[in-house]
Order: C-alpha cells, then structure tokens, then sequence
C-alpha cells in the first residue's frame, strides 16, 4: 500500500496546490487580467506569434518543459533513496518549479514576449541582458547537443518506437492544415491521428522494428551519428516553419498520447498498490547509506538538486515560457493553467518515475533475447526474465540492486541504464492491466521519445530567438535572419553532438553533459533574478521568488564548485580543463549578473523600468487567419 499512497499523497498534493498556491500567485501577486492585451494579439504573425486555445498550448508547453528530464533525472536520484527524490519532486514542483515557469511566463507576457535574457536589460541593467543571453546561449548548445544524443540513443536502445515518433510529423501537418485552413475541429482529427500513432506502435513492436545497425560498417556511420544527422536536419525546418504547421498540432497530439500512457500507468500503479504486487517500502531503500553508496559518488547535498530538474526547477523551463509560450498564450489568465499547471503534471510524472523505477522494477526485471549477432533489434523479439542463480526470478530489492548496481561506482549510472529502468518498471505497471510486456515496452519508449523530440526542436527555435536577440544587440545583421541563426545554431549543436565522445562517434554531447545539471539550475535561479525585480520595481512583494531565488543560486553554484575543484574527482584534479574552462566562464558570467543585480536594487524599489518602444503602424490590410482552436 506504499506506492499507492505514496502516488495519491502527492497527486493530491499537487491538486490543492494548483487551486491555493497557484491561484494565490495569480490573482494577488501578478494579477492576472482577461483583458490584457497578450503578445500573441498585439504582433500576430502566424509564425512565431500565434494565439492558441489553452488546451492546444498547455500540450506544447508541457511536452516542451519535460522531455527526458523528469525520466532521467530521478530515475538517477533515487541512487540516494527514493524518499529525498520524491520530497523534492512535490515540493519543488510547487513552491520552486511552478513559481519560476509562472513568473517567466507573466515578465515575457507583459513585455511583448521577449526572453527573459532580453526583459532583464531592462529590469536589471544592460549589461546583465548581455550576459544572460550568453548564459542562455552556451545552455542551449549544451541541451541541443545532449538531447539529440538522447533521441538517437532511444531509437537506438529501442528500435521500435522509430516509426511511432517520426510517422507523428507528418499526421502533425495534417491535423495543422486541417483545423488552421479547413477549420475544422482539432479533437476529431487529432484522435484519428493519436489512434494511428498508437497503431504504429504496435506495428513497431510486432512486426517493424527500425533499426540502423549494419547499414554501414564505418564507425562514423554508427546508428547515433545517423539518427542525430537525421534529427537536426528535421530541426531545422520545424524551427523556421509557423508555428501552426508543425509545432502546434504535433504537440499536441503528443500530449494526446502522453496523456494516455500516463492514465495508464497510474491505473498500473493502483492496481499494483492494491493488491500489494509492487511496493516501494520493500523493492527499494527510502534512504540509502552513506556506507552502501560507492567512494565516488558525490554527495546528496548539493547534487540532488542539479540531478532531479525538471521534476522539480529547470531553468530550460524559463527559456520555454518566455520563448515560444508566451508568444502563443491567449488570455494572461491562461498563464496559471499553462505556466503553473504543467509544471505540477511534470512533477506528477517525475513521482510515476519514481515509483516506476523502484516498485516497478522491483516487480521483476526482464531482458531482450534476440537472433541478431551484433545485438541490434533487427526483428521481432522475446522478453526473457532475469533469473537468479537458483532460478528463481529476479524480483524485489534484489531486482532493484541489479538495476542500479552500486558496487560498479557512479560511472555505472549511464543514460540508457536509466532510461531503461524506467521503460522496464513502467512495463511492468502496464502489464499488471492486461497490456502484453512487450507492447508496454514500446508504449513507454514512444512515450521517452516523443518527450525529447519535442524538447529537441523547441530548443532549436529558442536557440534561434537568442541569437537573434544577441545580433541584434551586437548589430550583427546576418545572424538577425531566422534561417542563418538557425543554420548557425544546429551546426554549433552538431560539432559537438558529432564529436567523438566516452561512447565513440556521435557521443560527443557526454563530454559536456557534466555540465548540464548545473548550469542549467544556475539559469533558474538567474529567472528568479529577473522575476524578483519584475516584481520589486512594482512594489509588490518578494519572499516567495527571493527564497527559491538564492536556493537555485547557491546549490548548483556549490555543485559547479565541487565539480571544478573537489580534491580528487574534480576537473581540475583530473586536468580536464575544457569542463574546468566552460565551468569557469559560466560562473563568472552568473557572479558578474549577480554583481549587476546588487548594484541597482536597492535604487530599484518601486521605480519602473524603461518602458519598451512604441510599436510600428502594422499593415491595415493584413488580416491574420484564425489559430488553432479547440472549438
């Protein structure tokens, strides 16, 4: 009964904070208003600006912010115990995450839909745009270059979710065209559209498995390099083309069939909790010994807080709200449904994670028999389970120290292991409904995969606005092009994604991964910066963003510290003075922002900042075409 408590508690949790918290944040403090004029209205273009029903846009903003964040990262975590994991998923997620998506999303609603690196040279000081945008810039290369090795390695790992992920674009289109040109009804076409994804997905298990492994026998041609060519390619267009065409209706069907797997992961779990089959009390450790965990592994202080982010704060989520969202958001008072909402249902899915990688593998662990001699999934295959040396199946705390393998040290805990032992427990959920193993299984990688496909082109066009927005301060005229800034953009990410790496060829984005969880956390608490000043020029007040605040500054600045100069494990020790000399370069522009922002708040109190310049006289012939709609 664990696990099922465990999954209410904080389902509920998450619930009567959307309606206390939330509402508390939009109502009092940002005041919300329907009449408001939003971004959206005010530039329409059609292409990046763009109003959209909130049910639309809550399907882009949610599948954007998760990716394989909310997989990845506490499926890591619970190597210190799934209770820190889970404390910090529900109340991060509440009083942390949705406080800082929230106010990204308001700051850039009411200043035209700007990034927030571009609001602070405003509310902060010029300089301090000049350096978030570098910080946001350096961020963005580090997710692009790890997200599409995190694809690549997906379809890699499991062939067949392929025709599932890329057969969604072009039924994305259709559903586009459909509902923007036809005016047609966006829920009838888009469950035709999710009905044949899920198709797929059976073919795919069954009969279809896509597979790159032997196409070439250069190692430069290996399945990764491949799938990440053919993902940047796809990039670019998904990026320059209106945002109605692809982004909008593919998320949203994405969301669809995100929906559904995690409707049917939480029957899984109440079924299983019920009937006492997985239990998380027993499968394993809430808290696991300082003593049982290996000499390398860094401390849970500060580092639980830059593994699990986007369960609990990302600060790529700032870049979502204030990037593409508040470009697409109706009504100012959709921004709590959006901004605050689906940061809760990220965290909802980071404690299914949880639950799914201790109770679900504590369920039993199987793994692929297959024919093929290089290993690769070139046809249908079995799933065998994993036995004990008695033959008995691998079930319980046995099954979970299997998993996550403690003795072999932290180098152990690599992106398929983690990915793997959320697909396997999750499998398990499904299969306590009646759902065949290994249907589950590709139900739960399309699920991963789509997550970080979309992640993945969204990124791609955020990385696109700041480097606009940086060649437009410079006064670097090509670069203010959306093709050239896109172009520019994916061949950065693609030198280091194509690089060779720990995994060889194709597997450079590992070199920089170190990197990620602490930088990434720095830019939230950055975010917070500039919501903090948002809100403090207007007199309003500041505790419950100033506490977070210095919470996302401090821990992943004393993790970034401890990565750079720890005695023996750090980057220095080890004299790898490229992560040293990046490390180095991020937190010296964080300080020097920081430094910026403690020269002028005390002068800031109530003074508003410059107001932006007037708009120019738009076309009186242009008459934009409805958006999407739900209606």
């Amino acid at each position: 009964m664990t696990t099922l408590f465990v999954a209410v508690g904080s389902f509920v949790g998450f619930i009567v904070a959307y309606h206390t918290y939330g509402r508390w944040l939009s109502r009092k403090i940002f005041q919300l208003d329907k009449q408001a004029i939003v971004p959206a209205h005010e530039l329409r273009d059609d292409v990046d600006f763009c109003p959209t029903d909130r049910q639309i846009i809550f399907g882009h903003h949610f599948t954007s912010i998760a990716g394989t964040g909310p997989i990845v990262g506490p499926a890591i975590a619970v190597f210190w115990g799934w209770l820190p994991a889970l404390l910090w998923v529900v109340f991060g997620s509440i009083f942390v995450g949705a406080v800082h998506d929230l106010g990204a999303l308001v700051v850039s609603l009411r200043n035209r839909g700007q990034t927030v690196g571009e609001v602070a040279g405003r509310l902060i000081s010029p300089r301090a745009k000049i350096l978030f945008l570098l910080v946001l810039f350096f961020a963005l290369t580090i997710v692009l270059a790890i997200f599409g090795l995190v694809v690549a390695s997906i379809f890699k790992l499991y062939p067949e979710s392929v025709l599932s992920v890329w057969l969604v674009l072009p039924l994305a289109v259709c559903v586009g065209f459909w509902v923007y040109k036809r005016r047609g009804n966006i829920w009838g076409v888009s469950l035709i559209a999710l009905g044949l994804l899920y198709a797929a997905v059976y073919i795919g298990c069954e009969y279809l498995p896509i597979s790159l492994a032997g196409v070439s026998g250069n190692e430069w041609l290996n399945p990764i390099v491949l799938w990440t060519l053919a993902l940047f390619v796809y990039c670019f267009f998904a990026s320059v083309l209106p945002v109605w065409v692809l982004l909008q209706p593919r998320d949203f069907v994405n969301s669809l069939q995100l929906v559904v797997a995690l409707v049917l992961l939480v029957v899984g779990i109440v079924v299983v909790g019920l009937t006492g089959e997985a239990d998380i009390a027993t499968s394993a450790p809430a808290i696991v010994k300082a003593a049982d965990r290996p000499l390398d592994a860094p401390p849970i202080w500060p580092f639980l807080f830059i593994t699990i982010a986007c369960g609990a704060c990302s600060g790529f989520h700032c870049l979502v709200s204030s990037g593409t969202t508040s470009k697409q958001i109706s009504s100012e008072r959709d921004a709590q449904y959006v901004g605050y909402g689906a940061m809760l249902t990220e965290g909802a899915l980071a404690v299914i994670v949880i639950l799914a990688c201790c109770a679900g593998v504590g369920m039993g662990q199987f793994q692929r028999q297959t024919t093929a001699e290089s290993g690769a999934v070139l046809q249908p295959y079995t799933l065998v389970a994993k036995e004990t040396a008695s033959g008995e199946r691998l079930t319980g705390m046995a099954a979970w120290r299997d998993t996550y393998n403690l003795e072999a040290g932290w180098s152990n805990f690599r992106l398929g292991n983690m990915v793997g032992a959320f697909v396997d427990g999750g499998a398990n959920f499904l299969a306590a409904i009646g759902i065949p193993l290994k249907l589950g299984v590709g139900i739960i990688a399309v699920m991963v995969a789509c997550f970080a496909a979309t992640t993945l082109d969204t990124a791609t066009r955020l990385q696109r606005y700041v480097i606009q927005e940086l060649a437009t301060t410079m006064h670097f005229k090509p670069l203010q092009n959306k093709y050239l800034a896109t172009l520019f953009a994916i061949s950065l990410a693609l030198m280091v994604a194509l690089t060779r790496g720990p995994a060889g060829p194709g597997s450079g984005g590992l070199i920089l991964w170190p990197l990620f969880g602490a930088t990434n956390q720095l830019l939230a608490g950055l975010a917070f910066m500039v919501t903090l000043f948002y809100l403090w020029r207007r007199g309003k007040p500041v505790w419950f963003v100033a506490i977070p605040m210095v919470l996302m500054i401090v821990m992943p600045g004393w993790a970034l510290a401890l990565q750079m100069f720890a005695p023996e494990t750090g980057w220095y020790a080890q004299k790898n003075y490229l992560l040293l000399g990046i490390g180095l370069v991020t937190m010296v522009l964080q300080v020097w922002m920081i430094i910026e922002a403690l020269i002028c708040f005390r002068k800031a109190r109530g003074v508003l900042e410059q107001a932006l310049p007037p708009l120019e006289p738009r076309p009186k012939t242009e008459v934009p075409e409805p958006a999407l709609s739900t209606g």
